[in-house]
């Protein structure tokens, strides 16, 4: 006598989800939600671009008149309005950063605190607004300073522009999101700006070379990334005259050896301060 035995089919063990892939689809979402909170009317669109107008079309067409009437108008009004992005990118990263706090204090920040979602995915999400209204504003004062007469020059070399351009307002806001938890008062924030913008862009060669201040200045101004950031701007889009703004720093005498050190220690200080500001973020969010 036999006996017959059933072997029934083992049961398929579900894999659980990728934490790292689960992160990444969030990033989107959060993209969209601070994109929709950033630009709630059309005047919060619209006033963002005073500014690069402003700049593009009254602010450096005058320093210019003043500072250097006659042949050399051109070149300086190109030197000043290129430089106006050595302070829209940190002033509209850093404001980014305060809407953060209001979010944290007034929003739904908390909510999104609890949910099912690592902590980096806000942050990631927060970043990749910030950079999206920055280049638009970059965009808005390099086409509206063109059509005012500065005298750009694109090609190939415009890709360390765009390159510069980008890692320069990842860092800005990388550091923007350690100082929302460090100094989550906004009153106490917007004291900071000052320091962490606009300062550095008087050092940085945005209104004279580096080499006309004093050596020990000097020498301050060539570890801000903001003096990288501009002599990378010049050398992508102003042609030949760009690669003065990089001898400055480096001294060299190879332009690409000189713009991928620049770029280096742009990515080197993006890499630290998105570390820093996941790092803060995440144990504030646990705390």
């Amino acid at each position: 006598m036999t006996t017959a035995t059933a072997t029934m089919p083992a049961a398929t063990e579900r894999r659980p989800a990728n934490p790292a892939a689960k992160a990444v689809r969030a990033v989107p979402t959060l993209t969209k939600r601070r994109l929709q909170l950033s630009l709630q009317s059309p005047r919060a669109v619209l006033v963002p671009l005073a500014a690069p107008v402003l700049f593009a079309l009254v602010i450096a067409p005058a320093l210019a008149n003043a500072v250097a009437p006659g042949p050399g108008r051109t070149a300086y009004m190109t030197f000043i309005a290129l430089s106006t992005a050595g302070l829209l990118i940190p002033m509209n990263c850093l404001f980014s950063g305060l809407g953060v706090i209001v979010d944290r204090q007034q929003g739904a920040m908390r909510e999104l605190m609890v949910a099912p979602i690592r902590r980096s995915s806000i942050v990631f999400g927060n970043l990749v607004a910030a950079v999206i209204l920055t280049a638009f504003q970059v965009v808005v004062l390099v086409v509206a300073s063109d059509l005012r007469g500065a005298n750009y020059t694109f090609g190939v070399r415009t890709l360390w522009f765009v390159g510069a351009a980008l890692v320069f307002s990842i860092l800005m806001y990388g550091l923007a999101e350690i100082l929302t938890v460090r100094m989550p008062s906004p009153v106490e924030y917007m004291g900071a700006v000052p320091a962490m913008a606009i300062i550095p862009f008087f050092l940085a060669g945005s209104l004279f070379p580096i080499t006309a201040m004093p050596a020990w200045l000097a020498a301050v101004a060539k570890v801000l990334p903001v003096t990288q950031a501009l002599a990378l701007f010049r050398y992508g889009i102003t042609g030949p005259a760009g690669v003065s703004a990089l001898h400055n720093i480096w001294g060299l005498h190879d332009a690409t050896t000189m713009a991928l050190l620049s770029m280096a220690v742009l990515v080197l200080y993006a890499l630290v301060f998105v570390n820093g500001a996941i790092r803060l973020f995440t144990k504030a969010g646990t705390s």
